[in-house]
Order: C-alpha cells, then sequence, then structure tokens
C-alpha cells in the first residue's frame, strides 16, 4: 500500500500556524471580566499565595486595560494628540481592584487568626474570603460558580509555568482555538468530505466568532473544543464504524466538560440522548421504505449507543453535580436577577425569569433582522448538516443547539460579543462545507469532462466526441461522468 500524501496534513498545520501568526497582533487586551477568576484560580494551582495570586491577576488585567486604552486614544479623532494614558489607566484601575480585593483578603486574615470563617459579605461588615482557588473579586455565593470550573484553570497551568501569565494565557488560547479548528477537519474528513472542502471548515472555525471566543481566556473555547471532539465522536460510530473509539471520545468530552463547565455537560448530553431517539424512531418507521443512505454503515444499534452515553452523561452529571455541592439551578437565576448577588435575592425568581426571556428573545430577534448573518448561516449549516451529513449531521445540530440552550439560560442582552451562544456557530462550520460539497465535486467533475469536437452533433443538438474510443451520450445533452 502507498503511504498517504502528507498534503492534508500540511494543509491542515499550515492553517493554524497562519491563525496563530495573526493572533499575535493581540498578546494582551482579550481579557473579561471571568479572566480574574480563571486566572487567580490557576495561579493558586501552581502553589502562588492568595495574595500573590491577586498580585500577577490584577497585573495582568490592569496592563490589558492600559493597552486598549492606549489603542483607543490613538486613533480617537480628538484625542490622538494627547499623552500616553497607559500609566494613569494602570494606576487608576490597581487602585479600584485592591480596593475591592484588599478588605476581604485582609478580614480574611484576621478571621484565621481569631478562629472564624471566610464568608461573604454580611450585614454590611466585609467578612474574609480566603477561602477556594479564586481571588475574592465578587462576593462568596458568586465566587463559587467559579470554584466549581476547575478544567480551564488546570489547562492553563502548564502554559502559566512555562510563558508567564501574558505569553501563557496567549498560548493558551492558540492551542484552544488550533485544536478547535483541527476537530472540525476531523469530522468532515470522517463525513468523506474532500479536503479542500474540509480545510474550509478548519478555516471557517477560524474567521467565525468561534475563534475570536476561543482565544478569549475563559471557558468557551474549551467547550467548543470539547464538544467538537464529542462530534467526531460520534461520526466514528456512524460513519467510521470505529464504535468503541468513538463512544470512548464521546463519554470522555462528557466527563472533561462536566470539570470545565457541568452545566455545558448536561446540556450536550440531554441534546444527544435527545437527538439519538429522534434519530432512532425515524429510522424505525422509514426502515421499509428505504435502505439507509450509501456509505453509511451505521446502523439503529450505533444511534441508540450514543443516545445512551448521552443519558449516562446527563446522570453523571447530575449525581457528581449534587455530592459536590456544586451551584444550583436556583444560585445561577439569583446570581442572574441579582446583577451577581450586588443585590437582596428576588422572591419570586422563576416568574421574573420567565418574563426576561421572552423580552430577550424578542429583542434578540428584532437584532438578529437586522443583522441577519447569524441566522442565515445556522440555516446553511443545518441545511447541509441534515441533508448531507445522515445521522451524523442531526448530532451536530444538537451539539450546536447547546449554545441555544446556554444562551437562554443566561438571558442577559448585554453580555460581550454573544458568547454565550457561540456553540451554535458550530453547526455552519460544519454543515456549510457539507451543504457546498456536491457543488464542489460537479465543478471538479466538469473541469475534467472530454472536450467535444466542432461539427459533430449528438441526438440532443449539442456535439458529440470525434473519439470513437470515449463513451458517447447518456442521454439528451449528458455526458457519461455527470452526476445524477
Amino acid at each position: 500500500m502507498r503511504p498517504r500524501s502528507p498534503g492534508p496534513v500540511l494543509g491542515v498545520l499550515l492553517l493554524a500556524a497562519v491563525f496563530a501568526a495573526l493572533q499575535l497582533a493581540n498578546i494582551t487586551g482579550r481579557d473579561t471580566p471571568d479572566t480574574k477568576n480563571y486566572l487567580s484560580y490557576a495561579l493558586s494551582l501552581t502553589g502562588e499565595s492568595k495574595r500573590g495570586a491577586a498580585t500577577a491577576t490584577i497585573d495582568y488585567v490592569c496592563a490589558s486595560r492600559a493597552e486598549r486604552a492606549r489603542r483607543d486614544q490613538s486613533v480617537h479623532v480628538v484625542h490622538f494628540h494627547r499623552p500616553d494614558p497607559t500609566d494613569e489607566v494602570l494606576a487608576e484601575c490597581r487602585e479600584r481592584e485592591w480596593a475591592v480585593v484588599e478588605p476581604r483578603l485582609a478580614a480574611g486574615h484576621t478571621d484565621g487568626q481569631t478562629g472564624g470563617h471566610s464568608g461573604g459579605h454580611t450585614g454590611g461588615q466585609t467578612v474574609g474570603q480566603t477561602g477556594g482557588h479564586t481571588v475574592p473579586f465578587m462576593p462568596e455565593r458568586f465566587m463559587r460558580i467559579f470554584e466549581a470550573r476547575p478544567g480551564y484553570p488546570a489547562f492553563l497551568v502548564p502554559f502559566v509555568l512555562a510563558f508567564g501569565v501574558t505569553w501563557g494565557l496567549w498560548a493558551a488560547g492558540v492551542v484552544i482555538a488550533c485544536a478547535g479548528g483541527v476537530l472540525a477537519f476531523l469530522i468532515l474528513r470522517t463525513l468523506s468530505v474532500p479536503v479542500p472542502l474540509a480545510l474550509a471548515g478548519q478555516a471557517l472555525y477560524y474567521v467565525l466568532p468561534c475563534g475570536t471566543t476561543a482565544m478569549r481566556p475563559m471557558t468557551e473555547g474549551l467547550l467548543m473544543a470539547l464538544t467538537l471532539a464529542a462530534v467526531w465522536g460520534c461520526a466514528l460510530v456512524l460513519r467510521a464504524g470505529r464504535t468503541r473509539a468513538g463512544l470512548a471520545l464521546v463519554a470522555g468530552s462528557l466527563l472533561a466538560l462536566f470539570t470545565v463547565k457541568h452545566s455545558q455537560a448536561l446540556f450536550l448530553g440531554l441534546c444527544l440522548a435527545a437527538a439519538g431517539a429522534l434519530i432512532a424512531l425515524r429510522r424505525r418507521r422509514r426502515q421499509r421504505q428505504r435502505r439507509l443512505r450509501r456509505g453509511e454503515p451505521s446502523s439503529a444499534r450505533g444511534v441508540l449507543a450514543l443516545a445512551a452515553v448521552g443519558l449516562a452523561g446527563v446522570a453523571v452529571t447530575l449525581l457528581l453535580a449534587r455530592l459536590l455541592h456544586y451551584p444550583s439551578s436556583s444560585d445561577s437565576l439569583q446570581d442572574l436577577l441579582t446583577d451577581h448577588f450586588a443585590r437582596p435575592d428576588r422572591e419570586r425568581p422563576w416568574a421574573e425569569f420567565w418574563q426576561l426571556q421572552g423580552n430577550f428573545w424578542v429583542e434578540w430577534l428584532r437584532r438578529q433582522a437586522w443583522h441577519p448573518l447569524f441566522v442565515a448561516a445556522l440555516g446553511a449549516g443545518a441545511r447541509g448538516a441534515l441533508r448531507r451529513g445522515g445521522a451524523v449531521g442531526g448530532f451536530l445540530v444538537a451539539a450546536a443547539f447547546t449554545g441555544i440552550l446556554t444562551q437562554a439560560g443566561h438571558p442577559d442582552i448585554n453580555i460581550w460579543g454573544e458568547r454565550l451562544i457561540v456553540l451554535a456557530w458550530l453547526l455552519p462550520v460544519i454543515g456549510v462545507p457539507l451543504l457546498l460539497e456536491p457543488v464542489v465535486r460537479g465543478a471538479v467533475r466538469g473541469a475534467w469532462a472530454p472536450l467535444p469536437v466542432q461539427g459533430q452533433t449528438d441526438r440532443g443538438g449539442g456535439i458529440a466526441s470525434a473519439d470513437p474510443t470515449r463513451p458517447g451520450p447518456t442521454g439528451p445533452g449528458r455526458s457519461a461522468d455527470a452526476i445524477g
């Protein structure tokens, strides 16, 4: 057997290298409010003291804000000639952050000496928050949400130790984003998509909001990569016939998702189980009417096995979250409605939540009508996945739907960059190349079709080939290698 051509591997590596090189334009300035919590957690895992983690985290965040302020001023049509604001912004930022953290660390130290316990904000008096891994930038109830997400901070540890905070976070983002693109390529190749279109899927992952969000120092990039890994596992089971490897990959992805953000593990498990049940029911109804799509060696057994793994993931997630005393849905709801516990708890949270839910989606649809790219991309991706992806396409739609569920769980229109719904972008990343596959194959075959000779026509009025060794037309105006 001849060895495989290194062309596809080189193409994948080249795309990843180009993407990584482009990210050098923004080493800092990518942080979000959540970055402080994840970074301080990672620094704590390296053995750094609470105060040391606070110092390094605040320095990183404030340096990013100062860098953004400098860039913004340099292109401001009125203020571009003013002095560099870096030092002023840096000093103000540090003062503001330490004003919040210092009293909590000091109170926690005092409590530790007197035998008291660390807590949140009670009766208007600052109580120490020195427990756990995160630095107390926010009330304790809010920080407990991040204490339940050790996966991403643990992933950051080797990068921070090797390259320091600034370059470590950048390098971690590059690895996560590039991995997501490679997984998109692997899924498409497992679905027998030609290499150029598979590379196009990898490129789509980088240029769509997936790549931008994955480079942010927060969990969403890792969530997308693990979700794609689960979809690849589905493709291995249903298309490649590698049942054990595929099921192990799906189960491992769900377990890893639990450590990163257990709500995503719950959503993905639910969606995979629902998709498997629906696909199996549909196949059973149509089994007597037509055969399964050619080239798809999957059976109802594989679909049901994937559904069972998803259902098991839901059960394990709920059980572990209960045993580990993770924040519940009611805690998340109060966090949403009280602006991160800055206000008293709501007495009727669910009634307010459903009212906010309705208002959110009305406004969201209005904005999508104004800028319909996202909706159009979802439609194209869904069409390609369901028409060309077979059963795998159904599981892909289910995985992308977790982005809608995540957004529905946090109906806050002001959250940066629609990052909660970013998982839905995985649908056009995989679905659009699937949609274009027949077009590309037809174009390639048409480019290599025999050239006609002037002066000879076929029965349909076209020009016939003068070479008697070439096959004749198979119908009016059609060549033998035309696509049916």
